[in-house]
């Protein structure tokens, strides 16, 4: 098996880096990983602006990987050249899997509203959206979470494709790995609003293992099988209110759906 159309195992995957609207941490974090010059020797960057002002966009690649949530006009002009051009499409990082923080205010401010919260009466150049994840947009191939994604995941990613597989998701929550950590639990012991429970597995439960509750950065567990209604009975039996609650998971879950229904399960009646 080979991710390259009409190539005998030799050849080297065409890669491209892009970025939508976004930190460029991602980014940034998958150019200075360890071992990026023997990447960089097992693949041909098309298009990877960091590394090289030479970069191309959109070029026609095997793998894109996309940084970044559409939140202008010029973002989901670009983004829809980027899958025209590419066999597959990742969607890098917690903006381009979830919306990141600046989808904060989906479904409780419109544009026009956040727009003048920031600017004021000044005007841009570009014409500006509601921040959405990339897959609103388009088919995205696989899902690289985190803000940014660790290194090992990148390699993991990186390392699949060069082998002619492709990389499964983690459907675990960070729970799992906060326990093989040793680490106490926080929500249960201490009442903190620990998001670890619902969150994608894959940080190692870093910030828990230094007495910071999950924020949820990697988002949702995949495929509904996060207990939400568990989570938000044991906030609510912790004394947090339903706002709280709502609060938290919204950070970077603003576009998840099982959201509200959760909420209204466990607290009752509408928001």
């Amino acid at each position: 098996m080979t991710i390259i159309e009409g190539c005998d195992g030799e050849c080297r995957p065409r890669v491209g880096v892009y970025a939508l609207t976004s930190c460029y941490g991602c980014q940034l974090k998958l150019a200075t990983v360890q071992k990026i010059l023997e990447i960089a020797n097992a693949v041909t960057f098309e298009s990877f602006y960091m590394l090289s002002s030479a970069s191309k966009m959109p070029a026609d690649v095997d793998v894109a990987f996309v940084e970044g949530s559409v939140s202008t006009e010029k973002d989901l002009e670009e983004l829809l050249e980027i899958r025209k051009h590419s066999r597959i499409l990742v969607a890098l990082g917690a903006c381009s899997v979830n919306g990141g923080v600046q989808s904060w205010a989906e479904g409780e401010l419109d544009y026009e509203e956040l727009y003048s919260k920031v600017y004021g009466e000044s005007k841009i150049d570009m014409k500006g959206l509601q921040a959405t994840p990339i897959s609103k947009h388009v088919e995205v191939d696989y899902y690289l979470p985190g803000c940014p994604p660790e290194e090992d995941e990148i390699l993991y990613f990186i390392s699949a494709f060069l082998f002619g597989t492709f990389p499964e998701p983690k459907d675990y929550p960070v729970c799992s790995e906060c326990r093989l950590a040793g680490n106490p639990c926080i929500l249960i012991e201490r009442g903190e609003p620990c998001l670890g429970p619902v969150t994608t597995a894959g940080c190692k439960a870093r910030c828990i293992s230094f007495n910071v509750p999950c924020i949820g950065c990697r988002g949702p567990v995949p495929h509904d099988t996060a207990w939400f209604d568990s989570l938000a009975l044991t906030f609510k039996n912790k004394g947090l209110s339903e706002e709280i609650v709502r609060h938290r998971f919204r950070i970077f879950g603003a576009h998840n759906p099982n959201l509200e229904p959760m909420l209204k399960k466990i607290y009752g009646g509408n928001k």
